[in-house]
């Protein structure tokens, strides 16, 4: 109820009558009087005015359950949101409520996450109020071997996203960072429950460093938050909101083919490493050469300093330019 009269408040221009909700969801004038006091509770500014009704004059900076819903304009992305004030993991949560039967497109947010994880085991600090940490669980109709691409939809999402809102060129660092200037301000997870032909479920963890004004003293030249490159405190509930959005568009272009080849061209674009020289990671032996792009599967391609080209598949392959980060 919350997120609907939120909802409706948010694309109101003018004041909208206490009867106006009252008819349109089907409840009593105490149940709208009793979500507008929540909604107050919660940071909202909400002017009433007797004879006129409720107007949304501001919003804090929230990334609750009924604030996210009341955004989204998805198809399947966020149909159920669960929000935590504290967790250990967000895709911990998501995949315990995957095996309960949680439908596709459940979204898993908190504010706070204690023992967040990146690639390779790397820890992922969310400290509490400042940044996002959100996971989607998504059952697709997918062979397992394809499900790392999903890494790469979910980058080219978040980058489109906050690029347009904030007029930013932030850029991808193959397979699972957005970068600005070098610096991260998102990291990305996939995992899956799948057997050799299908893939029970698999969560898309997504961590953006949103309102930080530090980091630890290890990670400041690795790594941004969007505070710190706007000089403004950022809206975390509409970056989750453009994100989603941006996840479904690009989705339905990788859905059609099951592979790169429909947004091959716009992430080439978004890449940071093409055409530089980079180092490869590789388990079986490091190597450097110059990143060309992705190829349809996802692979990034690197010629190597014989002439050779290498696909390199994300996996436990970890890609960094030569002098740095990126």
């Amino acid at each position: 109820m919350k997120s609907k009269i939120l909802n409706r408040l948010r694309g109101a221009e003018e004041f909208v009558s206490g009867q106006q909700l009252c008819e349109e969801f089907g409840v009593s004038r105490t149940a709208v009087w009793k979500a507008i006091n929540q909604l107050k509770e919660e940071g909202y500014e909400i002017e009433a005015v007797h004879n006129k009704g409720y107007r949304l004059l501001g919003c804090p900076d929230i990334i609750s359950a009924e604030e996210v819903k009341s955004r989204l304009h998805t198809d399947w992305a966020g149909c159920e949101v669960k929000y935590f004030d504290t967790l250990d993991s967000t895709n911990i949560c998501a995949k315990r409520m995957a095996e309960e039967g949680a439908p596709n497109g459940t979204l898993v947010i908190a504010d706070e996450q204690t023992a967040g994880r990146g690639r390779c085991g790397r820890a992922w600090e969310t400290p509490k109020g400042t940044a996002i940490a959100m996971t989607l669980l998504m059952r697709p109709n997918l062979r397992p071997e394809k499900a790392s691409m999903l890494t790469l939809v979910m980058g080219m999402a978040v980058t489109r996203a906050v690029n347009e809102l904030y007029s930013l060129n932030c850029q991808i660092k193959w397979p699972n960072d957005v970068v600005w200037e070098g610096k991260k301000i998102c990291g990305i997870l996939v995992e899956m429950s799948a057997e050799m032909n299908a893939i029970h479920y698999l969560v898309i963890g997504c961590g953006i460093n949103a309102n930080m004004t530090e980091f630890p003293e290890e990670l400041k030249e690795k790594a941004i938050s969007l505070r710190m490159i706007t000089g403004d405190e950022v809206d975390r509930a509409q970056i989750i909101q453009h994100s989603l959005e941006w996840l479904e568009k690009y989705y339905q272009k990788f859905e059609e083919t099951s592979d790169m080849s429909g947004l091959m061209e716009e992430y080439n674009q978004m890449l940071v490493n093409r055409e530089s020289e980079v180092c490869v990671l590789d388990p079986c032996g490091e190597y450097r050469g110059r990143a060309l792009g992705i190829n349809d599967a996802g692979e990034l391609l690197v010629e190597k300093e014989d002439g050779t080209t290498e696909n390199v598949y994300a996996g436990e392959v970890s890609v960094r330019g030569v002098y740095g980060y990126v």
